[in-house]
This record gives structure tokens, sequence and C-alpha cells, in this order.
């Protein structure tokens, strides 16, 4: 099963898939997502989920993005059932974005007429261009920048126009920009038993976690010891990460 770039996004298909997972990831690190957020995507794919990650590159106009995005994932399940690489039956389709991703399913919830079986939101934040891009706070006393929507617009928008009930919401403890705590009292306005909420250990980066390589020698020496106890921990956040994604996807699967 290898990554293989369709229509502008970056997909991995599985043998017999169950469902599609479509993936957007931060703002900074969304242009190569099948390197940035390889080990997560990898580990949903080798459980049956189809992974389309369409990469983007971050400016001002949110809603462009959204559309944009929308339409490359579109483009690519079209092709992928044409080619019989997705069978042509009905799959769920379920969004999951990390960090700006999740903004970006939140406003395709919101704004486009789409159908999902429900949404992942990782680390969600929705701050101001001043707070979101550093440079932009030199400037923007003089031009007054601002995403669109601005943070407020969407929350209104989430508030009033969201319409996809079922979704998890991922915290990290350690993760000192997240606002989940924020979405989750907007979504629980409109779905009020239909939104889930995990508090994990880790932090904003936890998700961005990559499977490291450590080769034992034939003999088993205290350094090779010290290595796989140093890549256990390192990789206890990302697994628990996948377990909770896994779980809420299928509550009956055993991971």
């Amino acid at each position: 099963m290898d990554w293989q770039e369709v229509s502008g996004n970056w997909v991995l298909i599985p043998p017999k898939p169950t469902a599609i997972v479509h993936f957007l990831g931060g703002a900074f690190v969304a242009a190569a997502p099948q390197l940035t957020y390889r080990w997560l995507l990898e580990a949903l794919a080798s459980r049956g989920y189809a992974v389309v990650a369409t990469p983007f590159v971050n400016t001002l106009d949110h809603i462009a993005i959204a559309r944009e995005v929308l339409n490359k994932f579109e483009n690519a399940t079209c092709r992928l059932q044409a080619n019989k690489k997705l069978p042509q039956r009905y799959l769920p389709i379920y969004g999951m974005g990390h960090s700006m991703g999740c903004k970006l399913h939140l406003l395709i919830g919101a704004v486009f007429d789409v159908e999902r079986a429900g949404n992942i939101l990782i680390s969600f934040n929705n701050y101001a261009a001043s707070e979101a891009i550093p440079i932009v706070e030199q400037i923007s006393p003089v031009f007054n920048v601002e995403f669109t929507p601005s943070p407020q617009d969407t929350n209104r928008l989430v508030l009033e126009s969201y319409r996809i009930p079922r979704n998890l919401l991922v915290k990290f403890s350690g993760d000192n920009i997240d606002q989940t705590l924020l979405l989750t009292k907007l979504l629980k306005q409109r779905f009020p038993d239909m939104i889930t909420v995990q508090t994990l250990a880790g932090n904003h980066q936890t998700p961005l976690g990559q499977d490291v390589s450590w080769p034992v020698g034939q003999i088993f020496t205290p350094f090779d010891a010290i290595g796989q106890w140093v890549k256990q921990e390192v990789y206890r956040e990302l697994n628990q990460l996948k377990r909770t994604i896994l779980l809420w996807l299928n509550p009956l699967l055993r991971v």
C-alpha cells in the first residue's frame, strides 16, 4: 500500500476500504501531509480506512481554501471510483483535521452542501491573523489584515450553520494554543448528545510524530534496551491518539 497523487491529493487505498477519511493538516505543515502526518495516516489506512490527504497553502481567505480542498477531494474520489480503486457503493466519509485543518472542516460543514458521517477535530484553534502570523502584528494596524472569516464570524457560522452532528474533539494536556473547549461549547449547543471530547497526554505537535527505526543487533545490549524504551515513550502519546480515533470510528474495533 503506497501513497499516490490523485487530483492534487495524496491518497492511501487499502484493500476493501470500509470508509474514507478526508484529512487536512495544520497551517504550516499542510503542504505535504503524506510526510508530516505519515505515521498517523498510514495507521488509519492499515485498519481499512481509505485516506485522502489534501495539501493546501495558508492564505488569509479560509473560505477559499475550504472550497479548494473540498473540490480537490471530490475530484479525487470521483476519479478513484471511475478507476475502480474505490468501490462504487456508498462509503461513509469522515473529515479529520489538525489545528487549522479543523477550522477548514468546520467551514466545509457550515458553508457547503456536504454529507459526512462525522468529523474528527484535533487541537482546534481559531486565532486572529495577528496572533497566528507574527509578521501581521507589524502591518495589521495599517492594513487591518484579518482572516476570512474572522474568529468571531467562524464561531457564528459554527453555531448557526454547521451541519455535521457527530464529532470527536481531541485536546492535548500540554497544548497551550488549543481552543477545543470553546468549540465544544458551540457544538454542544447545536448537537448536545453527539459531541465526544477526549483530553490526551501530548502537545500541539503530537499528531506529527513519526516512527523511528531502531535496529537491534544480534546481541541485545543495555544500549538497545535504552533505545527501545525511548522509542516506546516517544510514541505512547501518538499511539493513544490512534486508538482514540479508531475506537470513535468503530467502537466495536479491537485496537
